[in-house]
């Protein structure tokens, strides 16, 4: 491995992910593996010059809960344990944890009792956002108290001379603003790395997995003209040029004139082969009566993948079949390379191909976040107006209408969709959201329009701030903005009669509603 690297050991925390985030934000390169992937030599043939353990939804209590392999601890570099893994530190090395009755979960206020590298360069007192039942009552030989809450009084502690530390709370979430720095402190002062690891570099490395993957072999890429597909194009058109071939399908379920614009960028401005087929008829025709959202995502994850072969045949054949899969999508379905973690819900682009496709998955921004993959878009020169749109989901509207899809009502998410961009846009605001769109939903509401009743659609619109879409809020919009956005779709757009927005933060929910 051509970089200093981290090893991020997960305990099945669904933000284990973000740690990655702030440690590559820093310039370090890491990799999340489960913790029960490590024997067998891994550890000697990665060989990482620190070490942090995740959290996890586990007590230390429980029977057969996970554990970090003893390697880790003797292998005489520095380590790092967040919540759970400050637990296990303390399990494993001779402390004592227990339930407690005075359970944190969201934001707290630490003192730093005693200086530590690990808080170089903090306040006295800092916000951090905690969530754990268990805690820490009495600590291994060695260990001392650098940090205390209200309700941990082992908050952070530390073994200054073995270089291992632990936090009851998050440092890798946006709600610790300090956590950044906490991890930096670890990576630089502690572990001593000068952090290597940039875009570019990924870039450059990339393109040669690219080409000794693929050799003389022939790619076929799914491009739906959003972020994640558009770098992937890029990307693999400056590795292996005419080697790839894109397909572009219009399923139906895109947003408004979108297919004209996608077509129009890759065929005239980048010059990448490109085939584009009309598939809306099929794709709503086998979505006919079909309410239920995971079976949406497989429909149209099979009849992507049947089109696929279907494309790919008629160019001639593929050996291989690139997507934009990105690390959250992976989270999210099943966990990274077979952890702990609990599956939320299933991508499309994520589990593989069916046996009977003869090609090989080419995945470049497998373990990147969103907004890495900007970062790689503008590094490559892509379009800014394709780096800096908002995310679109794979099975497009289908997952923004709620319950049955139909012609008439894509129709009607289209229109009211485009207004509300475009309202968003005229008022400065896309680039300040992270996402932003509307759902129809499977409601109807009386209204008076005219003078007359009206039993037409709710209309929810949906906007979020983020920076990796793991974590998110809601944007506040100011009122105006909002009215006159409901105004204008509920003039323009026959069929809604009614306008709601979304205030749900994630978590509890998700970005996307189903």
């Amino acid at each position: 491995m051509k970089h200093q690297h981290v090893l991020i050991v997960d305990f099945g925390s669904q933000v284990t992910q973000l740690i990655a985030r702030r440690v590559r934000e820093s310039g370090v390169y890491c990799e999340v593996h489960p913790y029960n992937r490590l024997g067998g030599g891994f550890l000697d043939r990665f060989d990482p010059r620190a070490i942090i353990l995740s959290g996890g939804p586990s007590s230390v209590h429980w029977d057969d809960s996970p554990r970090a392999p003893q390697e880790v601890f003797d292998r005489g570099v520095p380590v790092l344990g967040i919540c759970y893994g400050e637990q296990v530190i303390c399990a494993q090395l001779g402390g004592a944890v227990e339930s407690s009755e005075s359970r944190e979960f969201g934001r707290a206020e630490i003192e730093i009792v005693k200086e530590s590298p690990l808080f170089a360069g903090l306040a006295a007192h800092e916000t951090v956002w905690m969530s754990h039942g268990d805690r820490v009552e009495a600590l291994p030989e060695g260990f001392a108290v650098i940090a205390r809450s209200e309700g941990a009084p082992f908050a952070a502690i530390a073994d200054e001379r073995r270089k291992i530390y632990g936090v009851q709370f998050h440092p890798e979430v946006v709600h610790t603003p300090c956590g950044a720095r906490i991890l930096r402190n670890f990576t630089h002062q502690i572990a001593g790395l000068c952090g290597d690891w940039s875009m570019a570099a990924f870039r450059e490395e990339e393109i040669a997995k690219i080409r000794a993957q693929v050799g003389t072999g022939k790619v076929i890429c799914g491009l739906s003209g959003g972020v994640d597909s558009s770098v992937v194009a890029v990307l693999l058109h400056e590795a292996i040029g005419d080697q790839l071939t894109c397909v572009f399908v219009d399923t139906g379920l895109m947003r408004l004139n979108e297919a004209d614009e996608v077509v129009s960028l890759f065929r005239d401005h980048y010059n990448i082969p490109l085939v584009s087929v009309d598939a809306g008829d099929e794709f709503l025709g086998a979505l006919d009566g079909v309410s239920d959202p995971e079976k949406k995502r497989k429909i149209i994850g099979g009849l992507f993948i049947d089109i696929f072969e279907r494309e790919a045949k008629a160019v001639g054949g593929a050996d291989f079949l690139a997507q934009g899969t990105l690390y959250p999508d992976v989270i999210e379905s099943v966990s990274f390379d077979g952890g702990p973690s609990v599956t939320i819900k299933s991508h499309h682009n994520v589990g593989g191909l069916p046996e009977r496709m003869n090609m090989q998955l080419v995945e470049p921004l497998r373990e990147l976040f969103k907004d890495e993959v900007r970062a790689l878009g503008r590094e490559l020169g892509l379009d800014e107006r394709f780096v800096a749109r908002h995310p679109f989901p794979g099975p497009g509207l289908a997952i923004r209408i709620p319950g049955t899809i139909t012609p008439e009502r894509v129709a009607i998410l289209q229109k009211a969709d485009a207004i509300y961009l475009d309202e968003i846009k005229k008022a400065g605001l896309y680039d300040d959201i992270w996402q932003a769109f509307a759902v129809l939903l499977p409601v109807r509401t009386v209204g008076v329009m005219g003078d007359e009743r009206t039993y037409d659609h709710v209309l929810a619109l949906r906007a979020v701030t983020s920076t990796d879409g793991m974590t998110a809020d809601y944007y506040p919009f100011d009122h105006k903005v909002l009215g006159r956005i409901s105004t204008r779709i509920i003039n323009e757009v026959r069929g809604v009669n009614r306008v709601i927005y979304d205030v749900t933060s994630k978590p509890p929910g998700t970005i996307e509603w189903e």
